[in-house]
């Protein structure tokens, strides 16, 4: 059974920081290529950031040189450290797991963030 379990989200003033977790079970972490979207009310839900199998990462515009996105292979765990964080980066942040040709996907069951003003 594949899970992917959240952590580290939270309440911050606007100009803080965060870091968020995600470990996963039941996949061969090393392979999959890890993400993290966001999903605002009313919206459809966006990547934020994405990294490799092999180490290349993907930012959001939006996001672009403040959250960085790493994961620790050892420890089935990706990160997400958001620095110089916004109000409007308020909203549910989820993770996901893509097999090698995004044959499987999979997702976790979200940590709310909320940066205020």
């Amino acid at each position: 059974q594949v899970q992917l379990v959240e952590s580290g989200g939270g309440l911050v003033q606007a100009g803080g920081s965060l870091r968020l977790s995600c470990a996963a079970s039941g996949i061969i972490f090393s392979i999959h290529t890890m993400g993290w979207y966001r999903q605002a009310p009313g919206k459809q839900r966006e990547l934020v950031a994405s990294i490799s199998s092999g180490g290349s990462t993907n930012y959001a515009d939006s996001v672009k040189g403040r959250f960085t996105i790493s994961r620790d292979n050892a420890k089935n765990t990706v990160y997400l450290q958001m620095n110089s964080l916004k109000p409007e980066d308020t909203t549910v942040y989820y993770c996901n797991a893509q097999s090698p040709a995004f044959i499987y996907v999979y997702w976790g069951q979200g940590t709310q963030v909320t940066v205020s003003s």
